[in-house]
């Protein structure tokens, strides 16, 4: 099933604590029907906007939006 899906799950909050949204962890599983690489454990650098996340896997899913919502870009290697 995870072959054509792609399942995100992850919290907005690094520290729910204080309410920081830095260093948020989030899970993406599944191919999307091929496109999507698998087995990697990525970080992002340091203040790299969730929505970037978000913007490689529809980069991935071939859909040609350049920005979404305060995104910075897609991961370079998902470019195309």
């Amino acid at each position: 099933m995870l072959d054509n899906t792609v399942i995100v799950y992850g919290s907005p909050m690094g520290n729910p604590n204080v309410h920081n949204h830095k260093r948020c962890p989030l899970l993406l599983a599944g191919h999307g029907g091929g496109p999507i690489k698998g087995n990697l454990h990525l970080k992002a650098p340091e203040g790299t906007p969730m929505a970037n996340a978000m913007l490689s896997v529809a980069a991935d899913a071939r859909v040609r939006d350049r920005q979404l919502g305060d995104s910075s870009g897609a991961r370079p290697e998902t470019r195309r």
